[in-house]
C-alpha cells in the first residue's frame, strides 16, 4: 500500500501526500493574495471504505468503511480510526471532510448507501456516526453530519434520479432525525442535505436540498442546528437533469441558498461553477435573494473557519503518514469480518493437500458515489480494466501463501467451472441481491466439496435465500472493500 518504508520501518513515506499538501498550500496563498479574511476550508469526500478519496498507494491509508467499523462493535476503534484518518488529512492541510454518514440504511436494495452506512439501527447509526465525529473532530478536521434528512429508507439512487419517500413526520422522526439530532447535540460543526423528496412533509416534489421547509423550518428551527448547511453536489442528475425533473446546477444553487443552505456544492465542472455565482448574483441585484441571509452564512461560515483552519501564519505541521496507522486498518478489518454460521464445522478449513478453488464476481459499477457508473469498467483507453479487482486479488494472494490456489472470475454468461481436484471452494459475492447472476452461478455449481461463501460488500446477498445454503456450507460475512485477513485456516 505503501511507496517506501525507511530502514528501521517506522515510518512509511508518501511522494503523493506531499504533492497534495503542496497544492493546498498553493490555493490558500492565492487565497490570501486576493483578499480573503480567513484560510479556506477545502474539503474531501472521504469516507473510507467505498467512498476513499484520499486513500491509494501514494496517499493515506485505506481505512474500513462505516458498516464494517460497526461490524467491530467497537465505538472506541471507530472512533480511532476516524481520528488516524483525519489526522493524515490535516497533515496535508484538508480541514473539512464530508463524513460521517448519518443514514439508517433501513432499505437493503439501496443502490447508494449500502455499506457507507454504519446499520439499519437509527440508534446504532447515531452511537457510531458520533463516535467518528469526535475522532474527526480531534484531529482538527471538520465533519459533516450527511445525507439530511436521511437516504437510507429508498432504492432510488439521486445521482440518477429523485428518490421520492412515502414518509410521514412522525416516521420521520422516530427512524432518521434521531441520530441527526443526537450528532447536532453534541455539536456537529456542519450538516449536509440530500436530493431526495418528501411529499407528506413538504407538500410537494422539492428535494430537501432545495426544500426550506426542510433546511430552515426543520434543521434549523426545530432541531436548533446552528452550524453550517452544505448541499450534496448540485451536479447530481436529481438536480441537474432536467430530465429526470431537476431544475439546473445553476438554478439549484440559487434554490439552495434561498432554502437556508450556507454552501452550495457543485464538485466537477467549472463552468457550472462560474454559472452558479452570476445566477446567484442576479438574483441579488434583483432583490430574489437577501443579502442579509449571505451575510448570516458568512458568519457561520467563518466560525467554522476560526476552529477548524490554523491562521494564515500557521500552517499544519508536516509529517510521513506512520505505520501504526496501517496496523490500525488492518486491526480493524480483522475485527470486522462476521462468521454468520458454520454448518459442520467448516472453518476453519482444513485443507492438507488438496486445492482450494477461489472463485470472484466480475467487477460492476456500484453507483456514481463510487464509480462513472457505467455499466461496466473502463480505463483511459476504453479497455475493460482488470475485473478482479485489487480486493480480490489481495485475498487471492492471502490464500497462495496457504494452501495450492486456484482463482478464477466468474460473469454472468460464464459457464460454470469444474470442479476436479478441488477440495474446497471460497465463492465470493458481492451485492448478489442485486446483481442475482451470482446466486445462479451458485445454484449451478453447487459443489460436493467443503463451500465458504463470503460477502463483500453489502450483507444482503443472501436475505432471501439463505435457507437453502445453511445445512451445507459456511457463510463468512465481511462488509468491506478491502479484505482482511480472514479466519478460515
Amino acid at each position: 500500500m505503501w511507496t517506501t518504508i525507511d530502514h528501521n520501518a517506522r515510518r512509511v513515506i508518501s511522494v503523493g501526500t506531499r504533492q497534495t499538501r503542496e497544492l493546498v498550500r498553493a490555493l490558500q496563498q492565492l487565497a490570501r493574495a486576493a483578499g480573503h479574511e480567513r484560510p479556506l476550508l477545502v474539503g474531501i469526500d472521504q469516507e473510507n471504505g467505498l467512498v476513499s478519496a484520499f486513500s491509494s498507494p501514494s496517499a493515506g491509508t485505506q481505512f474500513p468503511g462505516a458498516m464494517a467499523l460497526a461490524a467491530t462493535g467497537s465505538v472506541d476503534l471507530t472512533e480511532r480510526v476516524s481520528a488516524a484518518s483525519a489526522s493524515e488529512l490535516q497533515m496535508v492541510s484538508i480541514n473539512w471532510v464530508y463524513s460521517p454518514v448519518a443514514d439508517a440504511n433501513t432499505d437493503s436494495r439501496n443502490p447508494v448507501i449500502g455499506v457507507r452506512s454504519f446499520s439499519d439501527d437509527p440508534k446504532k447509526v447515531a452511537e457510531f456516526a458520533s463516535a467518528a465525529a469526535r475522532g474527526i473532530v480531534s484531529a482538527r478536521v471538520a465533519p459533516t453530519a450527511k445525507h439530511f434528512p436521511g437516504h437510507g429508507d429508498t432504492h432510488v439512487d439521486s445521482h440518477l434520479t429523485l428518490p421520492v419517500i412515502a414518509k410521514t413526520k412522525a416516521q420521520l422522526v422516530q427512524e432518521e432525525l434521531v441520530l441527526f439530532k443526537a450528532l447536532i447535540d453534541a455539536g456537529i460543526p456542519c450538516v449536509m442535505t440530500g436530493h431526495m423528496a418528501l411529499p407528506l412533509i413538504t407538500g410537494d416534489d422539492t428535494p430537501c436540498s432545495l426544500s426550506k421547509e426542510i433546511t430552515t423550518a426543520l434543521l434549523r428551527e426545530e432541531m436548533g442546528f446552528g452550524g453550517v448547511v452544505v448541499t450534496d453536489c448540485l451536479e447530481m442528475d436529481a438536480i441537474a437533469e432536467p430530465k429526470q425533473g431537476g431544475c439546473g446546477v445553476e438554478e439549484g444553487a440559487l434554490r439552495a441558498l434561498k432554502a437556508g443552505a450556507d454552501i452550495a456544492m457543485i464538485c466537477h465542472t467549472f463552468e457550472k461553477q462560474k454559472g452558479a455565482l452570476e445566477r446567484v448574483y442576479r438574483a441579488l441585484e434583483q432583490g430574489e435573494v437577501q443579502l442579509e441571509a449571505l451575510k448570516e452564512s458568512g458568519v457561520r461560515i467563518a466560525a467554522m473557519k476560526d476552529t477548524f483552519t490554523a491562521g494564515w501564519d500557521k500552517e499544519a505541521t508536516y509529517s510521513d503518514i506512520h505505520a501504526s496507522h496501517l496496523e490500525l486498518a488492518r486491526d480493524a478489518y480483522s475485527k470486522s469480518t462476521t462468521v454468520v454460521w458454520n454448518a459442520g464445522n467448516t472453518l476453519p478449513l482444513k485443507m492438507l493437500d488438496k486445492r482450494l478453488l477461489l472463485l470472484t464476481p466480475a467487477m460492476e459499477s456500484v453507483n456514481r458515489a463510487v464509480d462513472l457508473g457505467d455499466s461496466i469498467l473502463k480505463g483511459p483507453d476504453g479497455v475493460v480494466r482488470n475485473t478482479a479487482g485489487p480486493s480480490y486479488l489481495a485475498l487471492a494472494k492471502m490464500f497462495e501463501g496457504r494452501v495450492e490456489t486456484t482463482h478464477i472470475v466468474y460473469g454472468e454468461k460464464d459457464a460454470v467451472t469444474t470442479l476436479d481436484g478441488v477440495g474446497a471452494v471460497v465463492f465470493v459475492m458481492r451485492n448478489a441481491d442485486l446483481w442475482r447472476w451470482q446466486l445462479e452461478y451458485l445454484e449451478q455449481l453447487r459443489p460436493s466439496v467443503l463451500l465458504v461463501l463470503v460477502s463483500s460488500c453489502g450483507p444482503y446477498d443472501l436475505a432471501d435465500v439463505r435457507s437453502e445454503y445453511e445445512g451445507w456450507t459456511a457463510y463468512s460475512h465481511s462488509p468491506a472493500t478491502a479484505f482482511p485477513c480472514i479466519k478460515s485456516f
